[in-house]
């Protein structure tokens, strides 16, 4: 059963002709994500890493889907270190560059790089084209972005020993054009958080 917040903004973004947009932060570092994999019988697959002094690649997602449900978008930045209201401003911006002229719903959830004065006062200054809404206290399971996250995780980046940041991208931008490719797993993440256009 949806949410009741939810399904408000969803009949909203309708109503206004508004992208629903899904916003959500994630991280993976250089620890491999340990997946159970094929090897000749006899053979025990062995992951080597760079061992305890791993670093951490922060990523922004924004999963959109058009008020009609008739189309979706993925966007994503990601950065060395971690997401606070200085970094996703300009992924606002840049939302707002690929939504010109139009109306967009955001939904996210109460992240404190979300709720600072810096990004409070950034987002009422930005009511002409954008609209937040926040998820309720703890609810990853309303945030289709959250199973995109694991997706990726347990595909394109099971296994991957990465000796630097810098080699977790690929994988990364692998995944991700997989689900721009693959617009029917974007519907399949939102039926996941009890929506449905």
């Amino acid at each position: 059963m949806e949410d009741a917040a939810l399904g408000a903004a969803k009949k909203n973004a309708r109503r206004q002709h508004a992208w629903l947009i899904f916003e959500d932060e994630s991280g993976v570092s250089q620890q491999p994500v340990v997946r159970r994999t094929w090897a000749p019988r006899g053979e025990t697959p062995i992951l080597i890493h760079t061992g305890g002094n791993w670093k951490r690649l922060s990523i922004a997602g924004a999963l959109a889907f058009r008020w009609d449900g008739r189309r979706t978008r993925f966007f994503f930045q990601t950065r060395a270190g971690s997401d606070t209201d200085a970094a996703l401003i300009p992924f606002l911006r840049d939302l707002k560059r690929h939504f010109p002229q139009q109306r967009v719903l955001l939904i996210w959830d109460g992240l404190s790089g979300h709720t600072s004065r810096v990004m409070t006062a950034y987002l009422a200054r930005q009511r002409a084209w954008l609209t937040v809404e926040r998820l309720p206290g703890y609810a990853p399971d309303l945030n289709p972005v959250e199973q995109l996250w694991g997706n990726v995780k347990t595909r394109e980046l099971a296994n991957v020993c990465a000796p630097s940041l810098a080699a977790l991208r690929p994988p990364l931008h692998a995944g991700f054009a997989r689900v721009r490719r693959q617009p029917h797993l974007a519907f399949a993440f939102l039926r996941h958080a009890g929506l449905e256009f």
